[in-house]
């Protein structure tokens, strides 16, 4: 009797369990969503203008695919480890340079350096506590991506990837700290001491 009633509080505790995880993941909270939609639309934006202002005279590309699966992470999954700032930036930069350097050394063999670049970038990211799963589309874009993007050498990591890496964060910075439900970096000192001078500040100013 005891074994069947230790088992049905199990199951029971599991089914609530359940039930919460699905209603979260179900949730339509549409506070949440206008901050992803307005840190992605806003991020990816500033990007795209400058390239199609600037950079045509340059004959730079500054827009890569992966920023995109990036911004899905950094705007809308901002409590994820994959989406903050080491995992991000370095994710990023590690996996760029990768790229390039994969296809500098076998340029011709993309049946070879396509895979590689991407094994190469995630091995290296789980060993440098950075992974960030696009990263593997930015290490592939290096091999496979237009006669512009290879021409760039390792200039492409400065180039879109760090300076689009740069635009993105800085907006995640700003939009998803915009209200007390959202946080990020998730538990960074640096976000808790400025709303804590903010918050001061209003105290000090109502009274």
């Amino acid at each position: 009797m005891k074994t069947g009633s230790k088992l049905s509080k199990k199951i029971n505790r599991k089914a609530r369990i359940s039930r919460y995880v699905i209603y979260k993941e179900t949730l339509v909270d549409f506070k949440e969503q206008f901050w992803s939609f307005l840190g992605a639309f806003i991020g990816i934006g500033l990007i795209a203008l400058l390239q199609s202002y600037y950079l045509p005279k340059m004959e730079n590309a500054l827009l890569i695919g992966s920023f995109g699966a990036s911004s899905v992470l950094i705007y809308g999954a901002i409590e994820s480890p994959l989406a903050q700032p080491r995992n991000f930036i370095g994710g990023q930069l590690l996996s760029a340079f990768i790229g390039v350097t994969v296809y500098k050394l076998m340029p011709n063999l993309i049946w070879l350096s396509a895979p590689l670049a991407v094994a190469t970038s995630i091995v290296v990211m789980q060993m440098t506590k950075t992974l960030h799963p696009p990263g593997g589309a930015t290490a592939l874009i290096a091999v496979i991506g237009t006669a512009k993007i290879k021409s760039l050498g390792y200039f492409y990591v400065v180039s879109p990837v760090l300076a689009g890496t740069v635009i993105l964060f800085v907006t995640a910075l700003i939009f998803n700290n915009m209200t007390k439900h959202r946080s990020y970096p998730v538990n960074s000192r640096f976000i808790r001491s400025i709303r804590d001078r903010v918050g001061r500040r209003k105290r000090s100013f109502n009274t």
